[in-house]
């Protein structure tokens, strides 16, 4: 089975690339490699509890189980020791990162409260876009009776362009709404 944007990169968006940037190869045509989708929790710390849950929901939203990330070092000032869980990450590819990026593009973005679409400065300088979400609960797999506590996270698109020219025509084509 295909995904409608995997689809869509194929007969659209390498096609649009292509002709405007002239590439030589067509495995020189960027695309998104993965996306990593990553949950802080601080205040894990207190309450361990908290971590099941969160994971929970980015299990839901993204089809995968997330890995738990841990501290680095230790923090007295936050009375954090070195090994604590902290958040979590997903890191999707394939089948799975179209199937949420649609998700992310129809579903979740529209459902943001006064959305006009997304900044086109939060480019890393290598074709890289991250994008903050407030809260969890733009998602349609998440129920509102049962979230614990709003947490928010970060969807970063990890793409194969060399600018963020390319990166930014990439997620236009793809449909990511993107204001002026």
């Amino acid at each position: 089975m295909m995904s409608r944007l995997k689809d869509q990169y194929q007969d659209e968006v390498v096609p649009a690339l292509q002709k405007e940037f002239d590439y030589s190869s067509s495995m020189a045509i960027p695309k998104i490699a993965m996306i990593k989708v990553n949950v802080g929790l601080g205040e894990a710390i207190q309450n361990s509890r908290m971590l099941e849950s969160s994971a929970k929901e980015l299990g839901q939203i993204t089809g995968q189980k997330p890995v738990i990330t841990k501290a680095r070092k230790s923090i007295a000032a936050f009375k954090l020791r070195q090994g604590m869980s902290i958040g979590m990450t997903v890191t999707l590819r394939g089948m799975r990162m179209y199937e949420f990026l649609d998700r992310l593009i129809s579903i979740a973005l529209p459902r943001v409260r006064d959305f006009r679409g997304i900044t086109p400065k939060a480019f890393d300088g290598r074709g890289n876009y991250t994008l903050g979400l407030k809260e969890q609960l733009v998602f349609p797999e998440i129920e509102y009776s049962k979230v614990d506590k709003i947490t928010g996270m970060n969807i970063t698109l990890v793409t194969t362009a060399k600018t963020d020219q390319e990166g930014l025509l990439l997620l236009k084509k793809m449909g990511m709404p993107f204001h002026d």
